[in-house]
């Protein structure tokens, strides 16, 4: 029996770091106080099975100024830490001192982040996208936000949880990825909006979002948002969107299918297939359905005040960029200029 093994064994414990840190057996789950052991069990608990070297268990623990009796200090903890887990049966042994660090031997019955990434593991060894599925959410439902909210560490704060949160950020998208693909469009909506919302800087998130509104026939609602994540993108960071979702805004103008063109095993994560559609919409009562979209873009072009370059992206003529200006009330006048007269009506 290996270590990590050992230790677990016949005690039931379990170490948590997809939340709060604590330690959990089948009478109770002790959420660890914010304090100096409670950073060391967590900076050995995000990087599991590995020496820790000294130094960077002396930094979660005290920062970057790190004082003389730091090395009797961490010794120290490390003895606490040993006495909290014989109260729940745990072996002292779990914490090895080994040359030059630490090492906490874990596995995916002890610790919640190894088996986070077991069910990852075994999720990609599947080829059945719904059982794909139900590994990835059985994975996610062992995060409970805020990540090691309970430990007061600058430096894991700065350095290991924006590490996990990407793991976790990878799973959800890939979930959504399926989803879409399965053609769950209307189901998951409600779980992508606040998604979305809690996460404006994380575009991956917003093209699902309008992809889903998009198929479910609510082009407004998808154009809509598209604009608030390019507004946010704008006014937070100073950029603009990327292609992808610039991509997908055109797709939606032009009315063209985003139906997945792979089935959603081997879909590349965070690609989004753009198709046009093969045949024109109709109604049910077999009429067909003119694309707007479309046809306005082929005009412009036609007239001369769009010119169509590379990747799907156009390029606006002057005049036409003054008339869409003047239309939105934002025409831009030299000082002292007049408002521009107003068009004859029409008799």
């Amino acid at each position: 029996m290996d270590v990590a093994a050992e230790a677990g064994a016949g005690s039931g414990a379990r170490f948590t770091v997809l939340g709060l840190l604590a330690i959990a057996d089948h009478r109770e789950t002790a959420v660890l106080q914010p304090s100096k052991p409670a950073s060391l069990l967590a900076a050995l608990l995000t990087r599991p099975n590995a020496v820790v070297p000294v130094e960077s268990l002396q930094r979660a623990i005290w920062g970057e100024e790190i004082p003389a009796t730091a090395k009797a200090a961490l010794h120290s903890c490390v003895l606490r830490l040993r006495r909290l887990f014989a109260k729940y049966g745990i072996s002292g042994s779990t914490i090895e001192a080994l040359p030059g660090g630490y090492r906490m031997a874990v596995d995916a019955r002890t610790l919640d982040l190894l088996e986070f990434r077991e069910l990852l593991a075994r999720a990609g060894r599947t080829a059945d996208p719904s059982a794909e599925l139900a590994l990835l959410r059985a994975a996610l439902a062992l995060w409970q936000s805020p990540v090691l909210g309970n430990v007061h560490s600058d430096v894991l704060h700065r350095e290991e949880v924006p590490r996990l949160s990407e793991e976790w950020l990878r799973t959800v998208e890939r979930v959504y990825d399926i989803e879409l693909a399965l053609g769950r469009c209307r189901d998951v909506l409600s779980e992508l909006w606040p998604l979305a919302r809690s996460h404006p800087s994380h575009e991956r998130f917003w093209e699902q979002l309008i992809e889903a509104l998009h198929r479910t026939g609510r082009r407004a609602d998808a154009l809509a948002e598209y604009r608030w994540v390019r507004d946010h993108l704008r006014e937070e960071l100073g950029v603009e969107p990327g292609p992808s979702l610039q991509r997908l805004e055109l797709a939606v103008l032009r009315g063209e299918s985003l139906t997945p063109d792979t089935p959603p095993a081997v879909r590349e994560p965070g690609a989004v297939r753009l198709r046009a559609a093969a045949e024109p919409a109709r109604e049910p009562d077999g009429t067909t359905v003119p694309a707007p979209g479309e046809a306005v873009l082929a005009g412009l072009v036609q007239a001369g005040l769009l010119a169509e370059g590379p990747c799907g992206h156009y390029h606006v003529h002057e005049l036409l960029r003054a008339f869409t200006l003047a239309a939105a009330g934002s025409w831009v006048r030299a000082p002292g200029e007049q408002d521009p007269a107003p068009p004859a009506s029409c008799a």
